[in-house]
């Protein structure tokens, strides 16, 4: 399909909802023997699919490499290695489509716990994502999106240890690497610190910061975080609708309704909410990531929705 200039790249995360069987990575067991090489046929043919959909910005599993940095399963560490020409390819079919990808490790993967031992761990998570977005060849738009993580009761200390552990990642997992802001702990204040100790880029969340704004107002906060990517490299954003609907709980042996969670992410996306989020933030070009739970459905429909309802700002036109 064509690529159309749309205002901005709006992309989703993982799973494709809209063409019925396609496989994000290669999720078989251990003593199956999963391998890199099953996750890039699969990556190949959402290629395919967001080409023709014109989607041109897409989350890969954190998944990908199976089992690539398990302790306990060195036969998967080499998978990257291995398979370092496919991936190449792989990663040249993204940017002749104009797709950029990007990783967001679980939010296990920590440099910031009290473990030193997590947070080696974490630090082998990043490189691994990282090297894997080197061997596809991709510029400094693909990122590896990472959360400061927990508190542990002392959350100036535990953004101590984030600074400190951040100069040990690999020479790729420092120019990859970028933070977000939380919907309970770290502010984008609490992240603006961490980028002036390391120069780490943020990411501005949206539904997180209504949750845990700070003081900073949201065009304000989403600006700042902008303002931390390097001239000629387009940032991104983070954005979702909270799931306003009723959830159904299990409450002895019955299903009963329970209130949303505001932490939740709604199905699709509010338009005239994302609509006047971007007229807050202002003309500055970034890219939107949705976290919408019917992914690339939702995207579609939000992409419509705007056309539909004129709800484009005319400054991001």
């Amino acid at each position: 399909m064509a690529k159309r200039e749309w205002p901005r790249r709006l992309g989703f995360a993982v799973k494709v909802v809209g063409r019925e069987g396609m496989k994000s990575n290669d999720s078989r067991r251990w003593q199956s023997d999963p391998h890199v090489r099953t996750s890039i046929q699969y990556l190949r043919d959402i290629l395919d699919y967001l080409d023709k959909v014109d989607i041109r910005m897409y989350r890969i599993s954190s998944d990908f490499v199976p089992y690539c940095t398990h302790p306990d399963l060195p036969r998967f560490h080499g998978q990257i290695s291995e398979c370092r020409d496919e991936l190449a390819e792989l990663g040249r079919t993204a940017r002749e489509r104009g797709i950029r990808l990007s990783l967001h490790p679980s939010q296990y993967v920590l440099l910031s716990a009290l473990d030193p031992a997590i947070s080696d761990k974490g630090i082998w998570d990043v490189n691994s994502q990282a090297e894997l977005l080197d061997a596809m060849e991709q510029g400094p738009e693909a990122v590896v999106v990472l959360h400061l993580g927990g508190a542990y009761g002392d959350k100036n200390a535990a953004i101590g240890r984030f600074i400190e552990n951040y100069p040990r990642l690999s020479e790729a997992g420092r120019r990859r690497l970028v933070i977000e802001n939380d919907e309970t702990l770290y502010t984008v204040q609490d992240c603006l610190r961490v980028h002036e100790a390391t120069g780490v880029r943020l990411i501005f969340d949206h539904q997180h910061h209504l949750l845990n704004p700070g003081t900073l107002a949201m065009g304000d906060a989403c600006r700042a975080a902008l303002r931390t990517w390097p001239a000629g490299v387009q940032p991104k954003v983070h954005f979702s609708s909270p799931k306003l609907d009723s959830r159904t709980v299990v409450r002895g042996k019955k299903e009963v309704l329970a209130p949303p969670l505001l932490s939740q992410h709604a199905d699709y996306v509010h338009p005239w909410e994302f609509a006047g989020f971007l007229r807050e933030v202002g003309p500055e070009p970034f890219d939107v990531m949705l976290e919408a739970k019917m992914k690339d459905t939702a995207l579609l429909k939000l992409r419509a929705d705007l056309d539909k309802l004129g709800l484009w700002p005319t400054e991001t036109a």
